[in-house]
């Protein structure tokens, strides 16, 4: 598996993220949550002006994509009536989501590890005009209150990214109010399965889907420069039980007609067979 901003067979220009870290091969092996967390901070932080600069009109400095296959909360309306509510995003990168739920009449707020993220979040509230709260943290060691929030939402952030998923769930589980929702977007569990490439290479299973073994970067002493985590989606039904919530829905995006964009591995090859991206909604019991 390889990161979702770039397919596993173009790895042959290092991205200047790369080149920065060191970065010189890939491996499979445990991480604990430190090394997760230093990894992903130091990558996002390294990648954050390449990612927007290829990216960043797709997502817009004020709009709710939940996933490269366009779906739109404005369309979605997962989070639901979101007027008056305190929201937290998690993983929000340049937080255009919360800026657009702010926009909506919500109180959002954003957290992301990566200060360079954030960095891009705090230039697109200036072109837009419209300022949420940015924090930097760990999504499993939410800087918030129990019974902070109305909701709790993310589209690709912090997820994946996370050693431990169910710390993940019970911190976000522990900031929502009673009868809160969480939304989260990942990879579709099965696209593990498949080499990281949006064409018909990419259309062959070569991969356990049930080797959890996490995916690391490495540079040449071997320091992980980017992490990322497999979990089966009965892993994250189990996870989200045992932080006390309940699944109500899961959204597999189809591929749209007449979306023609490439985004790492999800292409229209490829997402007219089978799904990209799952997105749980959740209710806290």
């Amino acid at each position: 598996m390889t990161r979702p901003d770039e397919p596993e067979n173009a790895s042959s220009q290092d991205s200047s993220a790369e080149q920065l870290l060191g970065t010189v091969g890939v491996r499979k092996r445990s991480v604990d949550a430190a090394e997760s967390r230093s990894a992903n901070r130091l990558w996002w932080d390294a990648d954050a002006d390449d990612y927007h600069a290829e990216h960043g009109d797709f997502l817009g400095d004020d709009d709710f994509v939940w996933c490269p296959e366009g779906l739109r909360e404005e369309h979605a309306g997962l989070l639901g009536d979101v007027r008056g509510k305190r929201i937290l995003e998690v993983g929000c990168g340049a937080a255009s989501c919360a800026r657009w739920l702010a926009g909506q009449g919500a109180e959002a707020v954003g957290l992301d590890i990566s200060a360079g993220m954030l960095r891009h979040g705090v230039d697109a509230a200036r072109r837009s005009g419209t300022h949420v709260p940015l924090v930097q943290a760990s999504a499993d060691l939410l800087p918030f209150a129990t019974d902070s929030f109305d909701l709790a939402c993310s589209a690709f952030g912090g997820v994946p990214f996370v050693a431990d998923v169910g710390a993940v769930f019970r911190e976000v589980a522990r900031v929502l109010r009673p009868g809160g929702t969480w939304v989260f977007a990942v990879t579709h569990p099965m696209r593990w399965i498949f080499p990281d490439d949006p064409g018909p290479t990419g259309l062959t299973a070569t991969n356990s889907y049930f080797d959890r073994t996490p995916y690391l970067e490495i540079d040449g002493d071997g320091r992980a420069t980017y992490v990322e985590h497999h979990r089966t989606l009965g892993d994250f039904v189990r996870a989200l039980s045992g932080a006390g919530m309940r699944l109500t829905d899961l959204i597999e995006p189809e591929w749209p007609e007449g979306h023609t964009q490439v985004w790492g591995q999800w292409s229209p090859l490829r997402g007219r067979l089978f799904p990209g991206t799952a997105i749980f909604v959740c209710a806290l019991d």
